[in-house]
């Protein structure tokens, strides 16, 4: 069974996690970054590194819409990163609803006791954890479900 990679997109950073050979779990990888938002040539090609050591058949994108469901711009910049993907990689790559995540990774870390600048570094990393965990929880939810 290939593995889950979620993928926090954000405008120069790229937190990544991958699931346990069951997809059960997600864990943090990662955090990739970039100087400029529109430079991905080595974002993509880290992503496809990992997609290989890991054995990635399917990636979960986060997509940020807004609170109201609507698209704005980091949702459309979102839906462009995964097109890049589907065409470099060939994979499934499915855009999850990801409203809050950030958030919730902040108030994670924030009851943590680390400072600012200890989570900046890894809120991205959870972010991606708990986009790719609340596909997982849906996929084993619905597989019950059809038994």
């Amino acid at each position: 069974m290939k593995r889950i990679m979620g993928l926090d997109y954000g405008s120069v950073t790229v937190g990544v996690a991958i699931s346990d050979a069951l997809l059960l779990t997600a864990q943090g990888i990662e955090v990739i970054r970039r100087k400029q938002e529109n430079k991905l040539r080595q974002t993509l090609a880290r992503i496809e590194e990992l997609i290989k050591e890991y054995e990635v058949g399917t990636i979960v994108v986060g997509y940020p819409k807004h609170l109201n469901n609507s698209i704005g711009e980091r949702a459309q910049k979102s839906e462009e990163f995964a097109q890049k993907l589907r065409a470099r990689t060939g994979l499934e790559v499915i855009l999850w609803d990801e409203r809050l995540t950030t958030v919730a990774a902040h108030q994670v870390l924030s009851q943590s006791g680390m400072d600012y600048s200890e989570k900046a570094l890894v809120v991205d990393k959870l972010a991606a954890v708990l986009i790719l965990q609340g596909y997982l929880d849906l996929q084993h939810f619905k597989n019950k479900e059809e038994i």
